[in-house]
């Protein structure tokens, strides 16, 4: 098989690339960087907003994984966001169907129904949270992977090209989950869960009425978007008090996370299995991030949420991964329960 991955120089697209060479495919990686090298590749830069560059670089291939795009609203004003995820994976689609290729990949993200980058808060209707969930995006990275989604399905109707849209979660290096920092902080807040439990129901309430305010106060000033004096390391003081970075962060994530590796296995998955059409897949680990029972951080941080909609017993994760189990057949294989 050919394969042209878009966007294949990050640390996902080279976990992919290093898993299909394996199997014996032929890669051709298109980017933005000048100067790329990776041995047994093909490499040639290219912006996907230039459709005929993109188009000549397809050629010759069998299926594409898009990975290109702007990953993180605070990298690039709305508009130049919105410009490059939705309208180069809209050229993404037209080259493969300029080119008869019937198999696309794409790279959505757990943000395309609203998540972490939300600037209001979010209301889920019932956990785990499956593909039928409505969205509730408010910020212009998580309405451009909402909108990639809406072209697969459109290029599904108007050319018969079959495409999954992966919604991954953080994905991760497998030396960060096992890094002994990021064990620290899991056991802190570990720790600080197992505390705000001990107390009395009307402290629990007061705790977490008090954290979501300065979280929402602080969501309200739209943080997460395109400043030009912004710092890109701008996310790492949202730990230093550690309930307000479970709340603000890993609350709004869902509490999801995958290996990149795995992340790798779904891509691969999405080319090879059998299927028509096109089909969002959430795509993340089975477990939560903190291995926490999953029941009572719905009831710690989502009170309101009363519908349980399948088992979530131990520590489930809320996001469910049951469609892309029988659709592609992707199952963890580097699971963070593998790794406590």
């Amino acid at each position: 098989m050919r394969v042209l991955i878009t966007g294949g120089t990050g640390h996902i697209g080279r976990a992919t690339t290093q898993r299909f060479l394996q199997n014996g495919w032929d890669v051709r990686i298109v980017d933005l960087s000048p100067d790329f090298e990776m041995p047994g590749v093909e490499y040639a830069q290219c912006d996907i907003l230039d459709y005929a560059s993109l188009l000549e670089h397809m050629r010759g291939c069998d299926s594409v994984i898009h990975l290109a795009a702007i990953r993180t609203p605070f990298l690039a004003p709305g508009h130049t966001i919105f410009q490059v995820n939705a309208a180069g994976t809209f050229n993404v689609f037209e080259a493969a169907a300029a080119c008869g290729i019937k198999r696309v990949v794409q790279a959505s993200s757990i943000n395309a129904i609203g998540a972490f980058y939300n600037t209001v808060e979010i209301h889920p209707q019932y956990f785990p949270i499956d593909e039928e969930h409505p969205a509730f995006t408010t910020d212009p990275y998580s309405f451009s992977k909402q909108i990639d989604e809406d072209i697969g399905a459109y290029y599904w109707r108007r050319e018969g090209i079959s495409s999954v849209a992966l919604r991954f979660p953080g994905v991760y290096a497998s030396e960060l989950i096992t890094s002994e920092s990021y064990r620290e902080r899991i056991m802190t807040a570990r720790k600080l869960l197992d505390e705000l439990v001990n107390k009395s129901e009307a402290e629990q309430q007061a705790v977490i009425a008090n954290i979501r305010q300065q979280v929402l106060d602080y969501r309200a000033h739209r943080p997460f978007e395109f400043r030009p004096e912004q710092s890109p390391n701008m996310l790492r003081g949202l730990y230093d008090d550690p309930l307000f970075g479970i709340y603000i962060a890993d609350r709004f994530n869902f509490w999801a996370l995958l290996d990149e590796r795995d992340a790798a296995q779904s891509l691969e998955k999405g080319l090879t299995a059998a299927y028509e059409g096109a089909h969002p897949l959430f795509i993340n680990d089975s477990s939560n991030a903190f291995l926490y029972d999953s029941r009572t951080l719905v009831r710690l941080f989502f009170p309101e949420v009363t519908h349980i909609k399948t088992d979530l017993s131990g520590s489930s994760a809320l996001l469910s991964i049951q469609r892309a189990r029988k659709l592609i057949g992707f199952e963890p294989e580097y699971s963070v329960q593998n790794k406590a």
